[in-house]
C-alpha cells in the first residue's frame, strides 16, 4: 500500500473525481493528513488522514485502491 500522495486528480473507487492539493500535518498528534477537495458539488476543502487516503478497499472480492491518481499536479 502506498504512504505518500502527490497532489492532483485522483478517482475514489465509487467513481468520484478529486483534487488533493497538500499533505499536512496536524499541530498537536503529528498525524499527517491529506488536504483535498471534490470535483464537484461545492468544492470544500476536506482532510483525511493520509493512511485512508492510500489504503484499498475490497468490491466484489477484488482488492481496489480507495483513491487511484489520474494525473499529477
Amino acid at each position: 500500500m502506498p504512504t505518500t500522495v502527490v497532489p492532483g486528480t485522483y478517482r475514489h473507487y465509487k467513481d468520484q473525481l478529486y483534487q488533493v492539493i497538500d499533505v499536512a500535518t496536524h499541530s498537536e498528534s503529528g498525524e499527517q493528513l491529506v488536504v483535498y477537495r471534490p470535483l464537484y458539488g461545492e468544492g470544500k476543502l476536506w482532510v483525511r488522514p493520509l493512511a485512508m487516503l492510500c489504503e484499498t478497499v475490497t468490491i466484489d472480492g477484488h482488492s481496489v485502491p480507495r483513491f487511484a491518481l489520474l494525473k499529477a499536479g
